[in-house]
């Protein structure tokens, strides 16, 4: 006979210790310190049960007994990020609070890269994301709009974030891994462009290049980026 399908499960509904018998040698925050490290320092393909039970000096099986999946690792490891949120007293002005939210949440994805990888909605309920998530809220109380509203906006500011800081960092790596600098080759590329452009064939393209030659000003893109989806947010509100 087949045996049954596996049950879904929540690891913050299981109860870290029964109450009986010793207690445990490690806590979910000690395990999730270990798996943040490895992940910080080989990046997320480097987490696996054996190298976190090596980091916290057990053994791989003894490590399921705290974590039955890798992917309650995954969430343990989401979650201890997300405490690293500073959430603070609401100004009053929500825009500018959540400006401040975004900013933030890019410094932590810059913090331990791997992040970008691992946000989902399916993390989204874990006890440090139920405090960010009720902290933006206290954040939007000014706004005047339905809270499903004002969770879209919050899912969108965390998506614009994870994107931007995602292209961010691929293109770091690309530039780490290059034998010339970057300005070389930014150089070598624009001279191409402008080449191919001068040609006639694309005229709008070759308008909005000679607006925007020059290098990017990321942070100033950030910016922007965020100050045009909260623009939209409170001509709707």
């Amino acid at each position: 006979m087949a045996g049954r399908a596996a049950v879904p499960e929540v690891i913050w509904a299981r109860p870290e210790r029964t109450g009986r018998g010793p207690r445990p040698a490690y806590t979910r925050a000690d395990i999730a310190t270990a798996a943040v490290k490895v992940a910080d320092e080989g990046g997320l393909d480097a987490v696996s049960m054996r190298h976190v039970a090596a980091e916290l000096g057990c053994g791989t099986m003894s490590l399921y007994n705290y974590v039955p999946r890798k992917e309650d690792l995954y969430e343990l490891m989401v979650d201890a990020v997300g405490g690293e949120h500073e959430l603070w007293e609401p100004s009053g002005d929500w825009r500018a609070d959540m400006r401040r939210v975004a900013q933030q949440t890019r410094v932590l994805m810059h913090r331990h890269p791997w992040m970008t990888r691992l946000m989902s909605p399916v993390y989204g309920f874990s006890p440090n994301a139920l405090r960010y998530l009720e902290h933006c809220l206290a954040c939007l109380d000014p706004l005047d709009a339905r809270y499903g509203m004002k969770m879209q906006l919050v899912g969108m500011l965390n998506g614009c974030v994870t994107s931007y800081v995602a292209t961010e960092l691929a293109a770091a790596e690309r530039t780490r891994s290059l034998p010339w600098s970057a300005e070389e080759e930014s150089a070598v590329r624009v001279a191409y462009l402008g080449g191919v452009l001068a040609g006639g064939a694309y005229p709008r393209m070759a308008a909005a290049f000679t607006e925007t030659s020059g290098p990017i000003d990321l942070d100033g893109a950030f910016e922007s980026m965020l100050e045009r989806m909260l623009d939209a947010f409170a001509q709707r509100g």
